[in-house]
């Protein structure tokens, strides 16, 4: 253990801290490698993702800044948990040092709420340009966006140093074990052995503005979304609004049901460490996979745009072998 001392009070912390992970779970290491798989295919689904945006003319508006800021979230999100599980638990070093544990909570908790809040924007999107469409483009503009995003980093920024500098204020006199995958917050603080009342707050200031909040604005969003598709009296302009509506409620509801679900079961119930790690786990990493593949395969002008990009590369191919045969000639 270490000490660090204030004028008034010795807070005693841990050189390091011991992740406990699944326990007495036969072949878990398989569940591990399945878990590197998906990372892998997010790694790579994310990437194609971004990689069309930027380069299909097309896609360089508004809405689609913030599609590409979900895919750079669902990425690093991602790459903040798995390699680390991979290489806590396949390669067994379950010990983690102080500081790296609070750079791991620090960063694992900011790209959750940069998925959340993100989701958020693109419900904001679909209100306006259902509800408001002869002012969607005066109102969803490329700097409206990229300032609603700045804020949102600030903020998350901003919040999160704050809640992970609060756990130096914590005492931790006993175990240092964390039965997680990860730096859990909510673990952590349970270990003190002083007040951790500011902690207790934090944490469930989290779980409200960042996860409640967003959840509970989208779906006002889509009420007003519903109000206003009910007031179009031709079936074909209704059944097209609700296409374009379709991908992002795919995205909330892989997004957001798991959590829930789970902490449903938490407050009800004794839930199960080991369920609790397989729920919040592949809450974590599945929604990032899948959010480019929806993203792909239920927008059409993403599926417009991938196909420009394929005849373009055809005839570009096409356009230097015959200059290479022209060479050669």
């Amino acid at each position: 253990m270490q000490s660090n001392s204030s004028a008034n009070t010795t807070f005693v912390r841990p050189a390091t801290f011991f992740l406990n992970g699944l326990s007495n779970v036969p072949h878990v290491k398989y569940y591990y490698m399945f878990l590197s798989l998906v990372h892998v295919a997010t790694v790579l689904g994310n990437s194609f993702l971004m990689s069309t945006i930027y380069l299909a003319r097309r896609l360089h508006t508004a809405k689609y800044i913030v599609v590409f800021h979900l895919a750079f979230s669902d990425l690093c999100g991602s790459s903040t948990v798995v390699p680390k599980i991979i290489d806590t638990f396949l390669f067994e070093h379950q010990d983690i040092l102080y500081e790296a544990c609070l750079a791991n909570m620090f960063f694992v908790y900011f790209f959750m709420s940069m998925q959340s809040l993100t989701l958020l924007i693109l419900a904001y999107d679909r209100l306006v340009a259902i509800c408001f469409p002869l002012r969607y483009h005066a109102i969803v503009t490329k700097p409206s966006m990229f300032l609603i995003i700045g804020a949102m980093w600030i903020f998350s920024l901003t919040y999160f140093s704050v809640l992970v500098g609060l756990v130096n204020r914590i005492s931790f006199c006993g175990s240092n074990v964390i039965d997680s995958y990860f730096c859990d917050h909510g673990l952590i603080y349970k270990l003190a052995c002083n007040d951790i009342s500011i902690n207790l707050l934090m944490g469930k200031m989290t779980f409200g503005l960042l996860m409640c909040t967003p959840l509970i604005l989208i779906f006002l969003s889509y009420f007003f979304i519903a109000l206003a598709l009910l007031k179009i009296a031709h079936g074909g302009a209704r059944i097209k609004a609700m296409k374009t509506c379709t991908s992002h409620l795919m995205l909330v509801a892989i997004g957001y049901f798991p959590l829930i679900s789970n902490q449903i079961a938490a407050l009800t119930t004794s839930i199960d460490p080991n369920t609790r790690i397989f729920n919040n786990s592949l809450r974590q990493v599945i929604p990032s996979m899948l959010n480019p593949i929806i993203y792909t395969l239920k927008t059409e002008e993403v599926m417009e745009s991938m196909k420009d990009l394929y005849k373009r590369r055809k005839i570009n191919t096409a356009i230097e072998r015959k200059m290479k045969c022209e060479r050669g000639n």
